[in-house]
């Protein structure tokens, strides 16, 4: 019996259209359309919050079969002004796709996110499930506060205690039981080192426990730019605000999305986003096919990783063209 073939990426191709989404506010949202124009509508949601999109992120789709559209969300990528925390909420984001998609002419389009892009892509469909063709959601962020409070606070910091010490220590001053409020004071701060302390901590930690052992420690006299900041500043912004949403408001609302066809994927070697978080929203979508990696971590890289989200993509190729 043979083996079935891993399914890799799809080769790189070119947007043949892109744009600056004009809103109701001084941002200015950077879109690119590529794939077939007369294929199934699908949008990638970036994780983040403010890692925005990659070329790579294309590849996920069958260019003949998907007309492809990615976007940085709110002050991420290329999206004007960067790093720009006004105006920017989960609701903003809601809306910039929905003006995305009417600015294309689509009548629905599939939804595919992970991490914070998964969690936006369930807020998205559960306000406009009708929009909603399909969801492909992977390393499930449910944006609860037990989701932060593992992250940020007692979770993850008993896996790796030494690299937790070193953000806590970062703060000139730290609450143990505020981690993210006194990370957000000392970025916000007049004090310069301190603020680039944290901003190289922060993104120190969060690469740790996404990669496990194989992160790579940064140089120790790396430079710490202003644009590294702006990102960290975001993702704490997000945080320290619960995401904009009501505690386990993703749950309570999934009723509205059991007749969407749902793929969910998750790597049970996630430490970022702990694999309970995709068996309750497995839980709460039973009709949703859920796909468990053993040996997969938390980002969308690694064989078994690329090999279930393409295989995801090409089975509701399928789907929706028959």
């Amino acid at each position: 019996m043979t083996t079935p073939t891993m399914k890799s990426l799809y080769p790189d191709i070119t947007p043949y259209h892109t744009f600056f989404l004009e809103t109701d506010s001084q941002h200015s949202v950077y879109v690119e359309v590529s794939g077939n124009p007369d294929g199934i509508s699908v949008i990638f949601l970036h994780g983040g919050p403010c890692s925005g999109t990659k070329p790579h992120h294309r590849g996920f789709f069958n260019p003949e079969k998907y007309q492809i559209i990615l976007f940085d969300q709110r002050g991420c990528g290329q999206s004007l002004p960067f790093g720009e925390l006004a105006d920017n909420t989960t609701q903003d984001l809601i809306d910039d796709m929905e003006r995305i998609r009417q600015q294309l002419k689509i009548e629905q389009w599939l939804v595919f996110g992970g991490s914070w892009g998964g969690a936006l892509a369930l807020l998205y469909a559960q306000q406009h499930p009708e929009k909603v063709s399909a969801m492909i959601i992977r390393a499930v962020f449910l944006a609860r506060q037990t989701d932060l409070e593992w992250f940020a606070k007692d979770g993850a910091n008993r896996i790796y205690p030494e690299r937790y010490q070193h953000l806590v220590g970062s703060a000139p001053q730290i609450d143990p039981d505020n981690i993210v409020i006194s990370l957000w004071a000392a970025l916000t701060g007049k004090d310069e080192v301190a603020k680039r302390r944290v901003a190289k901590e922060w993104m120190a930690w969060g690469g740790q426990v996404a990669l496990g052992h194989a992160y790579q420690e940064a140089p120790h006299d790396e430079h710490i730019t202003e644009k590294m900041v702006k990102q960290v500043a975001m993702e704490l912004h997000y945080a320290l605000n619960t995401y904009f949403i009501q505690d386990n408001q993703i749950l309570d609302n999934c009723a509205l999305l059991t007749d969407i066809p749902t793929i969910i994927i998750h790597g049970r070697q996630d430490l970022t986003c702990p694999i309970e978080a995709g068996q309750r929203l497995h839980e709460a979508l039973p009709k949703a096919e859920y796909v468990i990696l053993p040996h997969a971590g938390h980002i969308a890289q690694g064989e078994d990783m690329i090999d279930a989200l393409v295989a995801a993509t090409d089975q509701f190729a399928e789907r929706l063209l028959n």
